[in-house]
C-alpha cells in the first residue's frame, strides 16, 4: 500500500513509461516513489529547483495541514461519551461526527481536485486549513447536535480536498531522491495526529469539556494557515484534470483499481473498531476511561513508528502484514479481557495501522505517474468514504448488538483485504523472474 521510471532515474534497470491507456503493472513501495518523477526540472519534479531546506520547510508545512485536518476528522474518537452526554444523543448517533465528515471528504476530494483547475495548489491549501479551522472554532460554540454536524460538513470538504493535492507534492518540493522519505513525512502527521492530536483532544475533554478541544483544534488550524503562507512556495498546476479521466483511470489501470478496492476495505475495517475504541476497552478491556487518553497517545506512537517502517518498504507485503495482523488483532480485542491485553492489543493495533496511508499512496502515485493528482483524489474519496462506511457500520453494531461487535467486523473487513491484496499484487510480483516486481504488467 508499477510503471516504468522517469527518463534520467539513475535505478537500473531502465523502463518504459507508462501510458495512460496501457495496462499498468502493480504499484511498488513508497520508498521506491523517487522513480515517479525524479527528473530535474520536469514539471512535476520541480522540488530541485527550490533550496533544499526550503523545499523540506514546505514539507513540513503539508504536514503540518494533515496533521491538522486528521486531528480535526478524528476528534470525535475519544470525545463519544461527553458530546452525547451535553448534548443528549446515544454513542451510536454521536458517531457521525465521524461518518459526517467522512461521506464529505469522499465526495469532494475528486471535486476539489478538478475543481481546483488552474488556481495555484498554494492558494487552494490554505483556503481549506482556513475552511477547517472555522468549522472546528463554530462547533466549539455549536447550541445542539444539528449545528455540530454541519460544522463537521465543513471539516469534511477540507479534509477531502487538501489531502487529495498534498499527497503528491513532495515530488514537487525535494529533489527526486527523497521523494519517498518526504512522501513518509507528509503522511507521517496521520498518526502523529493519533500520537498528539486525538489524545491531547481528549484530555483537553477531560479537563475543561469537549467545545475546549474543538476550539483548540480550531486555533491549530490558523497556525497551520500561517505555515503554509510562510513556508509553501507557489504552486502552478501542472495539468488540467477533467471529470472524465477519473472515471477512466479506474477503468484502464488494473492497479489504480486494485488500490481503490484495497483501501476501502482496510479502512471501513478500521474504523469501524477504532471509531468506537473508547466503549470496548470500557465494556471488553475493563479499562477506566480516564486511562483512554493515555492508552491512545501509546497507539499513536506505534502508528508514528509503523508509519515509517512502512515508507521504505515493498507496498503489496505491507498491506498484506497489515491487513493479516489487523484480522488478529481486531478479533483478540473484541474477546480477551482485561486491562493488559487490552493494553497490548491496542499498542499492536497502532503499530500494524500506521503504515497504511503512506503505502497506499505510494501504491496510488506509482500506479499513475501521470495524474498522480488524480490518482490520489480516487484514493482518498475512497479513503475518507470508508471512514465514514465504517463509523457507520460500527455504530449500528454497537447500538445494535454490542461493543465486542464493531472490531469484530472490521477483522472480516481486514480478512477479506488481506486475500484481495494477496490475489490482486502479491501472487503476480511473485510469478515473476526472481520474485521482483519489474515494473512490467502482468
Amino acid at each position: 500500500m508499477t510503471s516504468a521510471a522517469a527518463p534520467g532515474n539513475p535505478a537500473p534497470p531502465p523502463e518504459p513509461t507508462a501510458r495512460p491507456t496501457a495496462r499498468p503493472a502493480s504499484p511498488p513501495s513508497a520508498a521506491s516513489l523517487p522513480e515517479a518523477r525524479s527528473e530535474p526540472g520536469s514539471a512535476l519534479g520541480s522540488g530541485s529547483a527550490l533550496a533544499p531546506w526550503k523545499g523540506w520547510a514546505a514539507v513540513c508545512a503539508v504536514a503540518l495541514g494533515i496533521f491538522c485536518l486528521i486531528t480535526s476528522e478524528l476528534l470525535p474518537v475519544g470525545l463519544l461519551t461527553p458530546v452525547g452526554a451535553d448534548l443528549g444523543v446515544s454513542d451510536g448517533t454521536a458517531g457521525l461526527m465521524v461518518t459526517v465528515p467522512g461521506l464529505v471528504a469522499g465526495c469532494c476530494a475528486p471535486l476539489v481536485t478538478v475543481g481546483a483547475g488552474r488556481l495555484d495548489r498554494r492558494l487552494v491549501l490554505c483556503v481549506l486549513i482556513a475552511l477547517m479551522a472555522a468549522a472546528n472554532l463554530a462547533a466549539a460554540l455549536a447550541p445542539n447536535f444539528a449545528v455540530v454536524l454541519a460544522a463537521r460538513l465543513l471539516v469534511g470538504v477540507s479534509v477531502g480536498g487538501f489531502w487529495a493535492i498534498a499527497g503528491g507534492l513532495a515530488v514537487r518540493l525535494v529533489p527526486g531522491r527523497h521523494v519517498g522519505r518526504a512522501t513518509a513525512l507528509v503522511f507521517g502527521g496521520v498518526p502523529t495526529a493519533s500520537v498528539l492530536g486525538v489524545p491531547a483532544g481528549t484530555l483537553l475533554g477531560e479537563l475543561g469539556g469537549w467545545r475546549t478541544a474543538f476550539a483548540a483544534v480550531g486555533a491549530l488550524g490558523l497556525v497551520t494557515l500561517t505555515a503554509l503562507l510562510l513556508l509553501l512556495p507557489p504552486l502552478p498546476p501542472t495539468r488540467h484534470i477533467t471529470f472524465p479521466e477519473l472515471p477512466a483511470l479506474l477503468r484502464e489501470n488494473p492497479a489504480v483499481r486494485a488500490g481503490v478496492i484495497v483501501t476501502f476495505l482496510v479502512v471501513t475495517g478500521q474504523f469501524a473498531a477504532y471509531t468506537f475504541v473508547q466503549p470496548i476497552l470500557r465494556d471488553v478491556s475493563g479499562i477506566d476511561a480516564a486511562y483512554v487518553s493515555t492508552l491512545l497517545l501509546g497507539y499513536g506512537v506505534a502508528g508514528v513508528a509503523g508509519n515509517f517502517l512502512a515508507g521504505t518498504r515493498d507496498a503489496y507485503r505491507t498491506l498484506l502484514v497489515v491487513s493479516s495482523s489487523l484480522t488478529v488483532i481486531l478479533a483478540l480485542i473484541a474477546v480477551l479481557p482485561g486491562p493488559v491485553a487490552g493494553t497490548t492489543l491496542l499498542l499492536a493495533w497502532g503499530l500494524a495501522y500506521g503504515g497504511v496511508s503512506v503505502s497506499v499512496q505510494g501504491w496510488m502515485i506509482k500506479a499513475s505517474p501521470d495524474a498522480p493528482e488524480a490518482a490520489s483524489s480516487l484514493m482518498v474519496a475512497m479513503f475518507n468514504l470508508a471512514i465514514a462506511a465504517g463509523a457507520l457500520f460500527g455504530g449500528l453494531a454497537v447500538d445494535g448488538i454490542s461493543a465486542p461487535a464493531a472490531p469484530l467486523g472490521g477483522a472480516a473487513l481486514m480478512l477479506v483485504a488481506a486475500c484481495t491484496v494477496w490475489a490482486t499484487a502479491v501472487r503476480r510480483t511473485d510469478r515473476r523472474d526472481g520474485k521482483v516486481d519489474t515494473g512490467h504488467p502482468a
